[in-house]
């Protein structure tokens, strides 16, 4: 037997393709639930808008609940890798607070993943109940920054940060639900930049 018969067969290459294969898999349905929602994507959508058959869809994903799940877990992975570089660029912890939503803005504008998972989120009775419940990690998030922020005396007297941090985050969700229906997300970097002109001065000190 020679020596390349003996090798074992390379699977690197073809884990790759199926890697590949299932992030193409999950963008088509991440475009879908962002368009249609939840009820009105099937599994035979998915295939058709990634140019595949029903089965190699299939082969990736058990069914379009499995499918939703992963587009919210992978929006989950992108709002930590925004907090991650929010708080990589050094700023005050209020500046780190705002840059933060400043550039979770921009990604709902351009992410089909943010919009998707978003809208899964909106829709979790139909697509997954056991889904995380939105926003009680981006409230913790910002209290915790908030309390740093108060602590470097960054923050006007007297405001709590957990408040503030519901507050926050009940306005720039708001923010963007409103900029959905009324312009599909094409205005919400300059309406947020206009609320949030209005309300940062408001709460430093």
């Amino acid at each position: 037997m020679s020596d390349a018969s003996r090798r074992p067969p390379r699977r690197a290459p073809r884990q790759a393709r199926s890697a590949h294969t299932r992030a193409q898999v999950l963008a088509a349905a991440a475009e879908l639930f962002a368009e249609r929602g939840f009820p009105h994507t099937s599994i035979a959508d998915v295939a058709e808008r990634v140019g595949m058959t029903k089965g190699a869809v299939y082969f990736h994903f058990r069914d379009k609940h499995d499918m939703a799940a992963e587009v919210v877990h992978e929006l989950y992975d992108r709002w930590r890798a925004l907090v991650d570089r929010a708080r990589a660029a050094g700023l005050p912890p209020l500046g780190t607070v705002r840059t933060l939503l400043d550039d979770a803005s921009l990604s709902f504008f351009n992410d089909d993943v943010v919009k998707a998972g978003a809208r899964l989120q909106a829709e979790r009775s139909l697509a997954d109940p056991d889904l995380p419940a939105p926003y009680v990690e981006w409230i913790a998030t910002l209290a915790a920054l908030l309390t740093e922020a108060r602590d470097a005396g960054e923050l006007r007297e007297g405001l709590e940060p957990e408040a503030l941090a519901q507050t926050l985050v009940s306005t720039f969700f708001g923010v963007q639900h409103v900029s959905d229906v009324l312009d599909r997300r094409a205005d919400l970097p300059r309406r947020w930049a206009e609320v949030s002109a209005l309300l940062f001065p408001s709460i430093a000190r």
